[in-house]
């Protein structure tokens, strides 16, 4: 997946070793870091615990996790969660994340708020959809939000042009 600089190792032993290896985060260790965000998560209405850890191009790694509110719509998914604390904290690149649930009969995917939110900082980026047993299936934000608009799409140009045909 283009610049994704994240180490591919097979077994959970070998990922969970290399997790606070400075140098590298593995998939496995990525995944591991969203089951454990997904421990956090305040969801009395749904029961539905969602974790996520996402990767900054710098290295750092953010978790977060589902935040329900009596108020359906004020509640907060595990991703825009996590990369909300990034941006908050200066960073605005990213190579991937990784999402977690309970679901065992299938992957976690996110939903389309997430997609979109996570559109807003590329289209390239990985996507680790989990699933409890640390299985994965990796896709992209743009495999998951096909045809989709970003913020290039928001230039001056393109605005005017847009409103012009109109």
């Amino acid at each position: 997946m283009g610049d994704l600089q994240i180490e591919m190792l097979h077994g959970k032993d070998q990922g969970s070793q290399l997790l606070h290896h400075p140098d590298r985060v593995t998939v496995e260790g990525l995944i591991h870091q969203s089951l454990e965000a997904k421990e956090f998560a305040y969801c009395p209405y749904s029961n539905f615990r969602v974790g996520a850890a996402l990767l900054a191009h710098d290295d750092r790694v953010f978790t977060g996790c589902n935040v329900e509110n009596a108020c359906n719509n004020l509640g907060v998914c595990a991703e825009r969660n996590a990369i909300a604390k990034a941006v908050s904290e200066g960073c605005r690149s990213f190579k991937a994340i990784a999402i977690a649930s309970d679901l065992h009969d299938q992957f976690i995917s996110p939903c389309g708020g997430c997609r979109q939110f996570m559109r807003e900082f590329g289209a390239s980026w990985a996507v680790y959809l989990t699933k409890p047993d640390g299985s994965y299936k990796e896709m992209n934000v743009s495999e998951l939000l096909p045809v989709s608009f970003g913020p290039e799409d928001m230039s001056m140009k393109k605005v005017v042009k847009i409103s012009n045909e109109y």
